[in-house]
């Protein structure tokens, strides 16, 4: 049934705010639901191809609630998608501004894992090889990322901006929590002298 998929990317999405890490991309699911929106685009193009321009809704009702449920579920599968690699990208701005290198992490543990397999790389069982053959397909499986190519690159260009970003700011830590403190008495460190500073309250 449409909809079905995208809502499966929601469901991922609202999963993700909830995790302190960032879960593999969804690639397939991400291109079945791309590959039900252009299906659903024929589907009205089939449907109009008949009329040439001149379609009346009022004359053809039944082809009218066709087009109006293609166009919906159109819709609703790009508002999913929307939504689901929205999710993922505030994650990596998050992470960015967290000091986090999500890439690094990624290297770390592919190196883990690989350290762990070649051990069982060079076991055999009585038959002799499949075992070897079975490392070697699971250490193919552990060098996939949890980030799309996309996801990557646009890692990097924003880790980029910001890092330029903060060189405008050397003596503030842009990273710093938002919100204030809630002592009665603080200290307050004094980057730069501009004259006397009167507040709302005197």
């Amino acid at each position: 049934m449409y909809g079905e998929l995208g809502n499966k990317l929601v469901q991922h999405a609202k999963r993700t705010q909830s995790l302190a890490h960032l879960p593999p991309y969804q690639t397939e699911l991400v291109r079945t639901v791309a590959r039900e929106v252009r299906d659903l685009d024929k589907d009205v193009a089939r449907h109009l191809a008949p009329f040439e321009g001149t379609f009346n809704p009022s004359a053809e009702p039944a082809i009218a609630c066709a087009l109006l449920v293609d166009h919906l579920c159109m819709r609703r599968n790009k508002r999913c998608l929307l939504a689901y690699h929205r999710v993922r990208t505030e994650k990596l701005e998050e992470m960015c501004w967290n000091g986090v290198d999500v890439l690094e992490q990624q290297q770390q543990q592919q190196q883990q894992q690989q350290q762990l397999l070649l051990p069982q790389q060079g076991e055999t069982d009585e038959g002799g090889g499949p075992l070897a053959a079975a490392g070697s397909g699971s250490a193919s499986g552990s060098r996939e990322n949890s980030l799309s190519p996309e996801e990557e690159e646009y890692f990097r260009k924003y880790s980029d901006m910001l890092a330029a970003y903060k060189g405008y700011w050397t003596d503030i830590d842009l990273t710093g929590g938002l919100d204030p403190p809630k002592d009665l008495f603080i200290d307050v460190r004094v980057l730069k002298d501009v004259g006397e500073v009167q507040t709302e309250y005197g």
